[in-house]
């Protein structure tokens, strides 16, 4: 049973909790951006989740409970398997009598309440929850990633024999495993309890890298959530052998190859995920260090919305996607999110009457319907080579993973220039950067400006948790500001867009600041895009024939309505987004 809208509107009303008027708008709203109006009233802060799922559980007549309050024994969450739980968003969190309290968001299931029955041979007791309360307590069925690798690391740090002991010998400077001996340590159960709980774990933390490094005396495991590198565990010296050693039998390593470099893969699944992990290894002063990166095979293309984009550099974008020829391209550091942005990009694109061929490295997501190929520099497969390969491929659409030199520079310009619509990155920092990059590469002007139709520079900002604090900028604050940017330019883009009243000053103009929390330690969680969308008009491509500098560029493309990233960042600031700080930690990195 659900609660239509109309049963909501009446409680509501009759609670004067919102108007009829305020309802009916937050209904239309809902409507036109496709989700629930019960999230529209959240956003628009008329209630709280929590008075919400109350007054569901009122109207349905089946209590409600706070599961933050509730101290759930261990024996009674395992109940119901943790697969189960996740799986239908329930928990079991009291025993009452011979009844078992089953927390649920959708309390009328009536198949899971009598499976759960069957399963645990008590009769059900369904009451209603939160979401946020229920995700919470799914996260109890996880120990800490100490607790889970403690006893392990304490068993393999004291191991007298096998493989604990050949690490020790490899702790002293020349010492050399041999082969027989890393198969061995590769196999020793504890070490493939520890890696396997330190991936479970940096999948849980929704970590992108993992990072395994060997000091004189210890092995420190770190983590990156969100862009930011964290501790996540240190554990003895005696382990980093059998750990390096089963991650590279995973991958599919050389075990007694410690003196260069390697490269691997290995994927990860259980009930809830997929996990690719694209391994790489580097000898350093005391061992090898390795860094993992995750990547989610169940993870699609978000849409461009979704990734920040929005107003006039959302509609550069669409237009210069529904051009059969021409060059978009996307620069930033390592880590901003340029291939993401593009995969997106090639799901807009990806219909049945076309052809999309793709050179990568590597592939991170593999898309249907796309020719996506793997650089391999071993035999010879480069950008440049598989690219001349593509164009024989009858392709309408390329996507060049990244234009690194002067002959791929060349071959994805003249595949623009000849009825191709070409999608690539560049490692610059600003969107006009990319031009004289291309002129470095030997790239001719005049084909520069004849083939490129949009530059996206792009970095990525971590968003607010849910818990945030509202404040309002003092006279100090604007001063602070000042040694970045234009306040006056940004005051009058945030009332353009809408963003504040036309009446609005600095210190009228409600802004956020991160609030830590359980779930979020540092008040961050997730992240979204601050971009720059740089157009190829046509005073912009005398320029690039004139051998302009990049700040000439830049500097007409603002007059001509290019916002910067740094006023982007402002712009998802005031929109409680994320928060000041943490755009000016970005942009001024």
């Amino acid at each position: 049973m659900r609660v239509e809208p109309q049963q909501l509107k009446n409680f509501l009303v009759d609670a004067d909790i919102v108007t009829g008027a305020q309802f009916d708008s937050c209904a239309q709203q809902a409507e036109e951006k496709g989700v629930r109006v019960e999230d529209i009233l959240i956003s628009r802060k008329f209630i709280d989740a929590e008075q919400l799922v109350k007054l569901k559980g009122y109207i349905l007549g089946i209590p409600f409970v706070n599961l933050e309050k509730e101290d759930i024994r261990p024996e009674i969450l395992d109940l119901i398997p943790e697969s189960v739980a996740r799986a239908n968003n329930i928990v079991a969190f009291r025993k009452t009598g011979d009844f078992l309290e089953v927390a649920m968001l959708d309390p009328e299931d009536l198949g899971i309440i009598e499976s759960i029955k069957k399963t645990t041979g008590l009769p059900v007791l369904p009451r209603l929850a939160d979401s946020q309360g229920i995700k919470n307590a799914i996260l109890r069925y996880q120990k800490t990633l100490m607790a889970e690798v403690g006893d392990l690391a304490i068993d393999t740090g004291g191991a007298e024999e096998g493989a604990m002991r050949m690490s020790g010998a490899m702790a002293e400077e020349g010492a050399e495993p041999e082969s027989g001996d890393l198969k061995k340590a590769a196999q020793d159960l504890p070490v493939i309890r520890i890696v396997d709980t330190l991936v479970k774990h940096a999948i849980l933390e929704r970590a992108s890298d993992i990072h395994i490094e060997p000091t004189e005396r210890e092995v420190i495991v770190r983590y990156r959530v969100d862009g930011i590198l964290r501790d996540a565990m240190i554990l003895p010296k005696a382990a980093a052998s059998g750990i390096v050693a089963r991650i590279k039998v995973l991958s599919n390593m050389k075990l007694d190859e410690c003196r260069l470099p390697q490269d691997g893969r290995f994927k990860v699944e259980s009930d809830q995920w997929k996990y690719s992990l694209r391994v790489s290894t580097l000898p350093v002063f005391h061992g090898e260090k390795i860094v993992m990166r995750l990547l989610s095979e169940g993870a699609k293309a978000y849409p461009l919305e979704k990734l920040g984009f929005y107003g006039h550099g959302l509609e550069k974008i669409k237009s210069a996607l529904h051009k059969t020829m021409g060059m978009i391209l996307m620069t930033g550091p390592t880590g901003s999110g340029k291939t993401t942005t593009l995969y997106s990009m090639m799901d807009i694109l990806n219909e049945p009457g076309v052809n999309i061929s793709t050179i990568e490295d590597p592939i991170e997501y593999q898309m249907p319907r796309v020719n996506q190929t793997q650089v391999n520099a071993k035999i010879g497969l480069t950008f440049a080579s598989g690219l001349r390969t593509l164009l024989r491929q009858d392709p309408n659409i390329i996507m060049v993973g990244e234009i690194r030199d002067n002959e791929t520079a060349a071959l994805a310009i003249n595949a623009a220039l000849t009825g191709h619509l070409v999608l690539s990155t560049l490692h610059t920092n600003t969107a006009s950067g990319a031009i004289p990059r291309l002129i470095d590469m030997k790239a001719e002007p005049f084909l520069i400006a004849s083939t490129i139709d949009v530059i996206i520079a792009q970095r990525l900002i971590r968003c607010l948790a849910d818990s945030k604090d509202e404040y309002f900028l003092k006279d100090s604050d604007l001063e602070h500001l000042k040694n970045y940017c234009d306040t006056a330019k940004i005051l009058k883009i945030l009332k353009e867009q809408g963003v504040a009243e036309a009446s609005a000053t600095w210190k009228t103009i409600p802004f956020r600041r991160p609030r830590p929390s359980k779930e979020s330690p540092d008040g961050y969680q997730g992240r979204i895009g601050i971009h720059e969308v740089l157009q190829v008009t046509s005073k912009i491509k005398d320029l690039i024939v004139k051998n302009a500098t990049a700040d000439a560029v830049a500097d007409l493309a603002v007059k001509e309505g290019m916002v910067t990233m740094f006023e982007d960042g402002f712009i998802k600031a005031a929109q409680g987004k994320t928060s000041i700080e943490e755009v000016l930690r970005v942009i001024t990195e």
